[in-house]
């Protein structure tokens, strides 16, 4: 994709990744918002896609959103030094720091904040659905690692899974199957955002891995309904290499995606938070549903060629590695636990 892509593009998509790492590299609220500010103006351009109608509508829903949560983010920071100059009381700084989380909520799409998400998911190309699914979530998940309020972290983290889980079932775009597995993804991130640091990155860089795995596929496949899946012309060998990549962003055992869930299950119940792992958990297993519903039914369907179908088997010889390497993640393990 990098190969491809035009120098414009290339040098917002530069400054995308440099606001990114000077938002969560600061101490000063300010420059955060500064840094957000310069990360909403460098997405845009990349976003710009005229062969497809839905992208300007995207576009303009996307920056209706992150303005009014970067306004929102603003608004805090400014009545939050003012108070505290003038007057402090702790019901108006509990208030305001729930106002933060809430506005930063809105930012990665979180429940129940997540309206907006799968109507701008729907015009993007695959490429921004990654960028937007994975690499913009990271500065609100690290400003929100400041000043989080676990009891609504709670909430939010039972809503992402329930809501995500949930509406995924039905879904036969792509897109909207991603989409909702990301919601879902959000809370088990926020879960670990109230671990550790370490836990995070592991998570945050595992969904990264798989998601840029099934998008790109999807992107030069050029896949967008299930159907297309099913249909496509491959190897039976290959095509189960494609779908362990699926499976294992669900977090079936023993493939990659189920690694930072098992540390996360095994956290939750040494602190003995019960409750909200096992929703976590019956939830994960809707999601999985519809991952395995994937899985079966192409494997049982008879593919034939269609027209749609784009694709030379030796462009995707690195996606057959990283089946492997899914398939004998295990062995990540022992070097997992040195760094928790």
């Amino acid at each position: 994709m990098m190969m491809n892509m035009n120098p414009h593009k290339f040098m917002y998509l530069s400054i995308l990744m440099m606001s990114t790492l000077f938002s969560i590299s600061t101490n000063s609220w300010i420059n955060m918002w500064i840094g957000m500010e310069i990360n909403l103006i460098s997405f845009i351009p990349l976003m710009l896609n005229t062969s497809n109608s839905l992208t300007s509508e995207s576009m303009m829903k996307y920056f209706l959103i992150q303005s009014l949560s970067s306004l929102n983010f603003m608004n805090v920071i400014l009545l939050k030094n003012l108070f505290n100059k003038w007057f402090s009381t702790n019901w108006l700084n509990n208030l305001m720091l729930i106002i933060l989380n809430l506005t930063l909520m809105m930012k990665m799409g979180a429940a129940p904040f997540h309206f907006w998400y799968p109507k701008v998911m729907k015009g993007l190309n695959w490429m921004n659905c990654f960028i937007l699914s994975t690499w913009q979530k990271i500065i609100p998940l690290m400003v929100l690692s400041y000043c989080m309020i676990k009891q609504l972290m709670y909430l939010t983290i039972i809503l992402s899974t329930v809501l995500g889980s949930i509406m995924g079932l039905n879904q036969t775009n792509l897109k909207m199957i991603i989409t909702y597995s990301s919601i879902t993804h959000i809370g088990w991130l926020i879960s670990t955002n109230m671990i550790n640091y370490n836990l995070t990155f592991i998570y945050f860089l595992n969904y990264m891995f798989l998601s840029y795995l099934l998008m790109m596929f999807f992107n030069y496949a050029n896949l967008f309904h299930l159907m297309q899946i099913f249909s496509m012309k491959m190897s039976f060998i290959f095509k189960i290499l494609i779908l362990i990549n699926f499976i294992s962003l669900g977090g079936i055992p023993p493939f990659m995606g189920f690694i930072p869930k098992w540390l996360v299950i095994n956290f939750y119940i040494m602190n003995n938070m019960n409750f909200i792992i096992f929703i976590m958990i019956m939830m994960t297993l809707l999601n999985l549903f519809y991952y395995l519903r994937i899985f079966f039914s192409s494997m049982m369907i008879n593919s034939f060629n269609m027209k749609w179908i784009k694709i030379k088997t030796n462009k995707f010889y690195w996606i057959l590695l990283m089946g492997y390497i899914s398939i004998s993640s295990l062995i990540m393990i022992s070097f997992i636990f040195q760094l928790i």
